[in-house]
């Protein structure tokens, strides 16, 4: 399974411990394709159906379902969690998650 950046999957995120999101959910990969294609891990930003307006909340549609982009959540698996890849985010949804990430992280 080709697994790229942007690609939204369904993963096996348990077991947890305390805060950390749980259960099998979509996610969205944001390690980059370089990355992807040569390690066993993966990067991934959990996805969420009920969020307030955090700053580090994505909104997005995938199945016509609202959800959000958890980047406060974002965590490296390991490719064995990936259960089977759902889709891709759009182009604004894509700027948009950029733009989170690097006022987050960078700036």
């Amino acid at each position: 399974m080709e697994l790229n950046q942007y690609q939204i999957v369904l993963v096996n995120l348990d077991p947890t411990i305390g805060s950390e999101i749980k259960k099998t959910r979509l996610c969205v990969i944001i390690s980059p394709d370089e990355m992807n294609k040569f390690l066993r891990t993966i990067i991934v930003a959990p996805m969420t159906t009920t969020s307030r307006k955090y700053p580090t909340r994505i909104e997005v549609k995938h199945n016509r379902k609202i959800g959000w982009i958890v980047v406060d959540q974002i965590r490296t698996i390991d490719k064995q969690r990936i259960i089977k890849i759902l889709g891709r985010l759009s182009q604004p949804e894509i700027k948009e998650m950029k733009s989170v990430i690097k006022e987050a992280f960078v700036d």
